[in-house]
């Protein structure tokens, strides 16, 4: 009998394949990378054309010492690492690293860990794609040269530990982009008007909102302009212009892809990036469910691609027609067009099993991968579905020369919606009373609702949101998301206070340096163009070594050029008027994981270290102490009184020694503005000139 070797990447998955395949089958896992640069130096040989040099990983050699034993007992060597360009490079670095014999090695692939996927893998088996290879190791490579190469300089420059890299500097940028926009925008003064109108015949009022005028939309933008729609409509004869009757669709969503479930799990269940893409890798590679044995629910949980097989498809409909009914299946195939070139090579995420209802395995699985599963087979049910429809009634009333409106919708199909909502959707509004008016109706004024506005700056970024800015930019891929947010929030750069990002003082330290001296590395565009050149050597368009040498000249003189300037600067201790209580010693500014703090320059033998609060030159509004600058345990700076906690003024925005001429209360800076803190006063000014000018009415 043949003797046939399989490999796979993670041990949670020989046990699953196992129980497929016959006693001809033996099934062995690497743990992942077997080989990869060393970390003690760059490992890339600049001068020979950038060869990589790779050595074993540490702690592999027993494993790698296992698979060589069981590949010389095997006939046939099946590499089975995942469906993606990470998964083909492991594949390559095993066939190198065991020296295996291409006449008995061959690779296989296969979206989901299910019997018929891994047995159809095995009669389809073929060769290592070297350009999907070659994609990897471009990447790898580019990577290593800019960690290892700017790196350094950022020890030199703030402390030893720090990092940068080539999507997680831009991934700062972006962050310290969005503090930036909210640190300087200033809220600008709205209001609404309401009109509570009497039905004849009804007893429940019914609640218009201002449009504007027959012809334009308006926004009341101060109480003047307020008073005066106010005393124009005060005494006018309210009437019916307009009833419009109509429905409208809302389609049913695509299956999950990597980037939407992590956005779409951190909405609907709190979960963060890392820990969405652990249960689904565990939902991916096996759980023991009741009946079946160990079996991968889902598949591959890193794609790009919304589209799905056609046995799943078909299997999907035949489901939804059984238990909803036929008017419930969706017409045609839905798959989302994209103009990015995609992984395509697999499906979306979907259950292997459309009739493994998450009720039928919730016993099987703990709680976090009940709630992503039943995540994942709601959307992948709901994406075969047919459209939602809403019967929706528009009414416009007139007001003498402005015009109040109403409108409401009702669920005419629940369609897909039987099934499932989105985190975020809105509740549609269904008003009873519009079903009777008709422009007969007549309307009674009872009364205005008026309320005071302001506008919001634009949300901190969560994880969820800053997915899809990653996304929507063309940054990084699947497999990218979670570690470069992690990474990030890991090395303090930014913190993570609820569910919002927020850049730390470290991480300002880090973005400025970045953006100084490496401005193309921090650039949206051109990290975006890298992410699609190295697409095109995954679809063997461009030798993955071009892409390299058109890179390096630039970083190198870049480099160069950063270490001519910081060898300008002395890179010594601040030396502060702090005295050190213990020694005697003035104590010095030092950089640590949270940001900037006091230490005694006697260490080792004094190990004396105390928060430093640096004074910004302004009296409390309050107390009329210093303001210092303060930071959150996470290491999000603030301003606060140096005489907290028995004084408890805080700001997130610096505020000015300069009084509010109009009100007398302090201001704060915001970008090249002042502002006052009073959103009710509304004074402006510019930083830059003297010319003062009051909030626009």
């Amino acid at each position: 009998m043949a003797r046939n070797l399989v490999i796979v990447e993670s041990p949670a998955k020989v046990k699953t394949i196992k129980k497929f395949l016959g006693s001809s089958y033996t099934v062995a896992a690497s743990n992942g990378h077997v080989r990869d640069l060393p970390k003690s130096q760059m490992g890339i040989d600049v001068e020979n054309d950038f060869e990589p040099k790779y050595i074993t990983i540490r702690g592999k050699g027993d494993i790698l010492a296992n698979l060589r034993k069981e590949a010389k007992k095997a006939d046939k060597v099946y590499l089975a690492t995942d469906p993606d360009r990470e998964g083909e490079a492991i594949s390559w670095h095993l066939a190198n690293a065991l020296k295996l014999d291409e006449k008995k090695m061959r690779r296989i692939s296969f979206n989901e860990i299910t019997k018929t996927a891994v047995k159809t893998s095995l009669k389809n088996p073929r060769n290592i794609d070297m350009d999907l290879v070659d994609a990897q190791q471009a990447r790898r490579i580019l990577d290593r040269i800019v960690g290892y190469r700017i790196s350094p300089l950022l020890w030199a420059k703030v402390k030893r530990g720090l990092s940068a890299g080539r999507v997680q500097s831009v991934t700062l940028r972006i962050i310290a982009d969005r503090e930036e926009e909210i640190d300087a925008f200033i809220p600008e003064e709205y209001w609404s008007l309401d009109a509570i109108l009497k039905i004849k015949g009804e007893k429940r009022p019914l609640v218009a909102k201002f449009y504007g005028t027959e012809k334009k939309k308006m926004t009341i933008q101060s109480k003047e302009e307020l008073d005066q729609i106010l005393k124009s409509i005060e005494s006018a004869e309210y009437t019916i212009a307009d009833i419009k009757k109509g429905e409208r669709t809302k389609k049913a969503p695509v299956p999950f892809t990597t980037s939407t479930l992590q956005q779409e799990a951190s909405k609907a269940l709190n979960f963060g990036t890392q820990k969405t893409m652990r249960i689904a890798q565990q939902l991916y590679e096996g759980v023991d469910v009741k009946g079946s044995g160990t079996v991968g629910v889902i598949t591959y949980l890193r794609t790009d691609s919304t589209r799905i097989s056609e046995e799943a498809d078909a299997s999907a409909r035949e489901y939804i027609g059984e238990i909803y009914g036929k008017e419930y299946v969706a017409a045609g195939t839905k798959a989302k067009e994209s103009d990015k070139k995609i992984q395509d090579a697999h499906e979306a995420i979907r259950p292997t099993d459309i009739t493994r209802t998450p009720a039928s395995i919730k016993e099987s699985l703990s709680r976090d991968q009940f709630r992503l599963y039943q995540l994942i087979w709601k959307r992948f049910v709901a994406s075969r579905m047919q459209p939602a429809r809403y019967e929706t009634t528009s009414v416009k009333i007139s007001a003498g020369e402005y015009r109040f409106t109403v409108a409401a919708s009702k669920v005419a199909f629940e369609g897909f919606r039987t099934v499932y909502t989105e985190a975020d959707e809105e509740k549609e509004e269904s008003n009873v009373l519009l079903n009777g008016l008709s422009m007969d109706s007549q309307l009674t004024k009872e009364e205005f609702d008026t309320k005071q506005h302001f506008t919001q700056p634009p949300a901190h970024y969560t994880e969820a949101a800053l997915v899809k800015t990653l996304e929507e930019l063309g940054i990084g891929r699947p497999s990218t998301y979670a570690p470069t947010i992690s990474t990030i929030i890991g090395r303090r750069y930014v913190a993570k206070e609820g569910k919002n990002l927020y850049i730390t003082e470290i991480g300002e330290v880090v973005n400025n340096i970045m953006k100084r001296s490496f401005p193309s590395i921090v650039d949206v565009n051109f990290t975006a163009t890298m992410e699609g050149l190295l697409d095109m050597v995954g679809e063997g368009k461009v030798a993955w070594k071009e892409v390299i040498r058109n890179f390096y000249p630039d970083l190198d003189q870049s480099v160069k050029t950063a270490e001519e300037e910081l060898e300008k600067v002395t890179i010594a201790d601040e030396v502060t008027d702090v005295i050190c209580e213990e020694c005697g010693r003035n104590m010095v500014i030092k950089y640590g994981p949270h940001g900037r703090f006091l230490a005694c320059p006697g260490f080792p033998e004094c190990r004396n270290t105390k928060p430093y609060l640096e004074k910004i030159g302004v009296a409390c509004p309050k107390c009329g102490k210093e303001v210092v600058l303060r930071k959150t345990k996470k290491g999000r700076r603030y301003f606060g009184c140096e005489d907290n906690p028995e004084c408890d003024f805080m700001s997130w925005q610096k505020p000015s020694e300069k009084k509010c001429p109009q009100c007398g209360g302090y201001m704060l800076e915001k970008g090249n503005k002042l502002v006052c803190a009073d959103e009710q006063c509304g004074y402006v000014e510019s930083l830059n000139a003297r010319s003062t000018k009051e909030k626009d009415n």
